[in-house]
């Protein structure tokens, strides 16, 4: 396989050194390397295998399906600053949510304006440095925090968040977040009348990892009717936020999504409205974009007494990475995972596959797979969105290493 290593550094005047990349000729694929990986193990440490092409493929298919939505990349759900700058140069926003990742960004070179502060919570440093930076743009949904934001930056550009949950999500995020659309919703705008406040317009998230498409549609209908009342009060709003939730892995396509959202825009937000539509899609841009390679540190040959007094044998498997590393949301939030394995033999047993700690809750998944040796690898797919942002080295494991690869002729 063609390939040759190269460093890259940012085009921005602070020159911020970025960790290795792989150039690739045009004719590999992302599979050759990962068979290379497996071939070349095992390895101590879990690897990720970074496809930067995956990156840029999502984002043109964005542009393609959703071209009025203009994406603002959710930097929490993977800042691998490989992914972070080929965003700056496909011309993503960024959607932060803390100071160190307005600090990252505006380090990067990215514009002020580039950013919405998608944080309804706040701290008083973070809204002061946002006010040094001029990054104006920010979310939203009490009183308080709109006290706070009069009080420490006045000036601020406002945008409302709405509360609006999906039934079929992952995470629900209106838990912690988002204001009551019918009645709460009424009324910050009033009180924000009367304070003065800038606000330019309403967002709304409906969770992680969303199973329904419809449900865009009607969050974007009862934003519009907050549109409407805000004109009643003296506001003429200009951006409308649809937040996340885009599934990301590579067999779930985002065409119904996509579909649901360009008809709720076109019908309640027409192009001659000028309204800006802005989304801050994570998992769909990264989730993908990332496999793992990890390896069987030990074994063990289970025999498990049957209510007929009959043995049955499970397999476990002990590998070198968990979920205080990759699977992290596999504890967190039962995301399931699907571990691929290669192996001549047929006969397959009940499996349960450990992480290397020493802590009980460190199981990655049941499965029913072929018998594996110490050293034969375990490989999971579309493991970029939640994974290297949440490990910890807790038992002094390593994080997993990360090898970012990218064709030339996308180069």
């Amino acid at each position: 396989m063609s390939s040759k290593e190269l460093s890259v550094c940012s085009s921005t005047t602070n020159t911020t050194s970025l960790p290795e990349l792989t150039l690739l000729a045009d004719e590999a694929s992302i599979g050759d390397v990962i068979q290379d990986v497996v071939r070349m193990g095992p390895h101590e440490e879990p690897l990720h295998v970074l496809d930067l092409d995956d990156v840029v493929r999502k984002h043109y298919g964005w542009c393609a399906q959703m071209p009025r939505v203009k994406p603002y990349y959710a930097v929490k759900c993977n800042d691998d600053p490989r992914i972070l700058q080929t965003l700056m140069t496909l011309g993503t926003g960024f959607d932060c949510a803390s100071k160190g990742e307005m600090e990252r960004m505006l380090g990067y070179g990215v514009k002020p304006e580039s950013i919405i502060f998608a944080q309804p919570a706040k701290s008083i440093p973070s809204l002061l440095y946002a006010r040094s930076k001029q990054v104006s743009v920010m979310t939203f949904d009490g009183a308080v925090e709109l006290e706070k934001i009069h009080q420490y930056y006045p000036e601020a550009r406002l945008v409302l968040r709405m509360r609006h949950d999906s039934l079929k999500v992952r995470c629900s995020l209106g838990k912690k977040f988002g204001c009551d659309p019918i009645v709460e919703a009424p009324e910050l705008l009033r009180y924000a009348a009367t304070l003065r406040m800038n606000v330019i317009g309403i967002s709304f998230h409906v969770g992680s990892d969303c199973d329904e498409h419809e449900v865009y549609y009607e969050a974007v209908k009862i934003a519009k009717g907050l549109f409407e009342y805000a004109k009643t009060i003296g506001y003429e709003f200009s951006l409308l936020d649809i937040g996340g939730g885009f599934p990301g892995d590579n067999d779930k396509p985002i065409d119904r999504y996509a579909q649901a959202v360009n008809v709720a825009i076109d019908q309640f937000f027409p192009a001659e409205s000028d309204i800006r539509i802005i989304a801050e899609p994570g998992r769909y841009y990264v989730s993908s974009a990332v496999t793992l390679v990890s390896f069987v540190d030990s074994k063990r040959v289970m025999k498990e007494k049957q209510p007929d007094g009959t043995e049955k044998t499970r397999m476990y498997y002990y590998l070198n990475d968990g979920i205080f590393g990759t699977f992290y949301c596999t504890a967190l939030e039962g995301q399931q995972v699907v571990p691929i394995v290669r192996s001549k033999l047929t006969k397959q047993y009940d499996t349960t596959l450990w992480g290397p700690t020493c802590h009980v809750v460190d199981k990655i998944a049941e499965a029913r797979l072929p018998e594996l040796d110490v050293g034969d690898s375990v490989v999971f797919e579309n493991v970029g969105a939640y994974g290297m942002v949440l490990a910890n080295q807790f038992n002094g494991f390593p994080l997993p290493k990360v090898r970012a690869y990218l064709r030339e002729g996308t180069w």
